[in-house]
């Protein structure tokens, strides 16, 4: 075979072994996925502190959606955008556990330094 021939195929090796994306395009990078799921963990938690654990009426319910859009209009997010990574991030553990450790570390952090105040943008 001539250099020629080889070239091609050599060339198509190298850059399908290249490294490429771990995550489809459309779902939300991971360091974007912890801040979002940070913001979004504490809003339902808010919710649920304020409504005194009744987190089944209609005002406490109304009160989750609204922080819930608060936290995707924050973070540039759309509903669909977040559930859509929610589910991919689910089904590959690895990735999951790897936001889910940090967002661990940074409550633990946050417990640490006594800091742990809801985003004072998410609660106007």
């Amino acid at each position: 075979m001539s250099i020629r021939s080889i070239l091609p195929v050599l060339c198509i090796v190298l850059i399908s072994c290249g490294k490429k994306s771990d995550l489809p395009g459309e779902i939300i990078q991971p360091a974007k996925m912890q801040s979002v799921l940070w913001d979004f963990i504490r809003a339902d938690a808010l919710t649920t502190t304020e409504q005194k654990n009744n987190t089944s009426s209609p005002e406490a319910l109304a009160a989750n959606v609204k922080l819930q859009k608060q936290v995707f209009a924050l973070h540039q997010v759309t509903k669909e955008e977040f559930y859509k990574s929610l589910d991919y991030y689910n089904a590959h553990p690895v990735l999951m556990r790897t936001i889910m450790d940090s967002i661990v570390n940074k409550a633990n952090r946050e417990r640490t330094n006594n800091t742990g105040a809801v985003n004072p943008s998410l609660t106007k």
